[in-house]
């Protein structure tokens, strides 16, 4: 495996790398509002297609729909970013766009309805997830090609500003366009996609390093099909199985769990004995990358599912209590999110650019801790809280999460050879992806126990008291927590759909209004979700204290440099001369990889 003459790379000017990160935070932009729009239009699409997502035959299409994206980003993206090393990552990148761009279209035109469009919307998103990881695993590397160390903290953290102004957009955009139909929601992707990519094709330069090397089939195949079979099992994890309300003893998960880990231990030991493998498994012995990643998947696995439960907690707990419609409850959780947008956006790229000068450690580590202690604040709210408490602890996990994001990235992005940049990139996101899944998959589990503790005894006792015949109580009473949770995530009155249109037409005109009207279900559901939110904190805040500890032993701050990454250096304007490169380095506890840094 050897790299290209970096002599062949262009030369470009010092205004560059602004090209870059306004291209690459489009990019982000791009697919994150891609990703939470499509959340909010969940129903509109559905209806659309005349499938009832919460009917549970069709109960699988609403989970792959959900969690599809995400799983084949994990799977491949770490393909994604060795190919860019090896082909080019600008090249890997303008594909991303493009890919994305086609795939938009594919999900607008599904020309099919029922079970047949639901299926045929999972597989076009899917497929839009290879454009995303094209996307997500070159980008980092083209910024850390284009920025001098100690400017990368600052660049990361505006371009991650983009992941969460995509986010909050991507709520109010597919709430307006799922009004004006619910194709709109993916067309509207199509004029900003195909200005990224026709922007990305004319300017972006090809001056990252490139390595000569065969493609790692057996290993690229191990490692995707291994992720794929374990996030695959935790989704179907949270779904009811038979007797059981969740699907942890189904054969089908089990066999998908244990088949994915076997998979990714063939993986590991392929990789050892490949000449070019897909990815260099020496990597892991550089402490600011291992660090940086572990931190990355455990601060992944104690704040993604809960970001799920504070929506199903806001649409169908808090906000029908306060006189907002569940049809309208989708939209304003988004908005009451605000401040936890504003926290990140704040830290975000002061973060970044205060790591670049003092390190980035002590950032990364506070950010974490913070987590912790804004989600034991969250244990002593009541069901339903006073917003100008939750608004402020919001806006602290937002602080949280920008204190820890661009600093972590950079960390890992400059610790790295600049020939494995893609690789290294793609690792980093696949670690942040698959922890996300993961967290669900915990995280509902608990909530569903601590529902399942509380609820049937007083849903059997309010329906009752409303009219209902016992018999048909206690059924109801029993029906699985995740039926009127994803009832109420996707803004429909949990009741209004379990009791039906017959049910309700033979009751009272008043008792009927109040089984299906604002108050009834969330003061039924109010105290057993807290139970069980109590239990997700817990766990949340124990895995981000363990964070904070793997990134506490990251060291101090060490950045890789070589005779290759100078070279680029030189030819993309970050240094005048060979000699000119100033920027500081510590030395690492141990470091076996090609050329150890310097110390300061």
């Amino acid at each position: 495996m050897t790299a290209l003459a970096p002599a062949q790379a262009p030369v470009v000017g010092p205004r560059y790398k602004w090209v870059v990160l306004s291209n690459t935070t489009v990019g982000v932009l791009l697919a994150t509002l891609n990703t939470s729009s499509l959340l909010i239009a969940l129903p509109v699409i559905f209806r659309g297609i005349h499938l009832d997502p919460l009917a549970p035959a069709n109960f699988p299409y609403l989970l792959w729909m959900m969690m599809g994206y995400m799983l084949v980003t994990a799977a491949v993206v770490v393909t994604a970013g060795r190919i860019g090393d090896i082909f080019g990552r600008v090249k890997m990148y303008n594909l991303g766009f493009a890919w994305f761009t086609v795939a938009s279209v594919l999900l607008a035109v599904v020309w099919s309805t029922g079970p047949t469009g639901a299926l045929e919307l999972v597989i076009f998103r899917m497929v839009q997830a290879v454009g995303g990881a094209l996307l997500f695993a070159n980008s980092a590397a083209i910024i850390t090609d284009a920025f001098p160390s100690e400017e990368l903290g600052f660049a990361l953290g505006t371009n991650q500003i983009a992941a969460i102004v995509g986010m909050f957009l991507g709520v109010l955009v597919g709430g307006l366009l799922s009004e004006a139909g619910w194709r709109w929601v993916f067309l509207a992707n199509v004029p900003v996609a195909a200005f990224g990519t026709v922007w990305s094709y004319l300017k972006l330069k090809e001056i990252g390093v490139r390595t000569k090397a065969h493609i790692d089939w057996l290993g690229n195949i191990a490692f995707a099909a291994g992720l794929a079979m374990i996030l695959t099992g935790v989704t179907y994890g949270i779904k009811p199985y038979k007797h059981s309300l969740t699907g942890w003893t189904d054969p089908f998960v089990l066999e998908m769990l244990f088949g994915g880990v076997a998979l990714l231990i063939i993986f590991v030991f392929l990789e050892t004995k490949v000449k070019d493998p897909l990815f260099r498994m020496s990597l892991f012995r550089i402490r600011a990358f291992a660090a940086g990643n572990l931190a990355q998947f455990l601060g992944a696995v104690g704040r993604g599912g809960f970001q799920f439960m504070l929506m199903i907690w806001l649409q169908g707990i808090w906000l029908p209590q306060h006189g907002y419609s569940y049809a309208a409850t989708p939209l304003w959780a988004g908005i009451y999110m605000i401040p936890f947008s504003i926290g990140f956006m704040v830290a975000g790229p002061l973060s970044g650019k205060l790591s670049d000068r003092y390190g980035v450690r002590p950032f990364a580590t506070a950010g974490m801790l913070l987590n912790a202690v804004m989600y034991a604040l969250v244990m002593l709210f009541p069901a339903n809280f006073a917003y100008w408490s939750f608004a402020v602890v919001m806006f602290g996990i937002g602080i949280s999460g920008g204190l820890f994001a661009a600093p972590n990235t950079s960390s890992i992005m400059n610790s790295v050879p600049a020939r494995d940049r893609g690789a290294a990139s793609g690792m980093r996101v696949t670690f942040g992806n698959a922890g996300m899944p993961l967290s669900m998959g915990l995280f509902f589990t608990l909530l569903v126990i601590g529902l399942n503790a509380k609820v049937p005894s007083a849903m059997y006792r309010g329906l009752v008291a409303h009219g209902i015949p016992g018999a048909q109580a206690t059924q109801l009473a029993h029906v699985p927590p995740l039926g009127y949770i994803f009832a109420a995530f996707l803004g429909d009155n949990p009741l209004k759909s379990l009791l039906g249109a017959k049910v309700l037409g033979h009751l009272p005109a008043a008792q009927a209004a109040d089984l299906t009207g604002r108050s009834f279900f969330p003061q039924l559901i109010g105290g057993p979700f807290k139970h069980g939110l109590v239990l997700i904190l817990a766990v949340g805040a124990i895995m981000c204290v363990v964070a904070a500890i793997a990134s506490l032993l990251r060291g101090t701050t060490y950045i890789h440099k070589d005779e290759e990454s100078k070279a680029q250096d030189l030819k993309a304007g970050l240094i005048t001369g060979p000699d000119d490169d100033q920027t500081p380095f510590i030395d690492p506890l141990f470091m076996t990889v090609d050329n150890p840094g310097r110390g300061k």
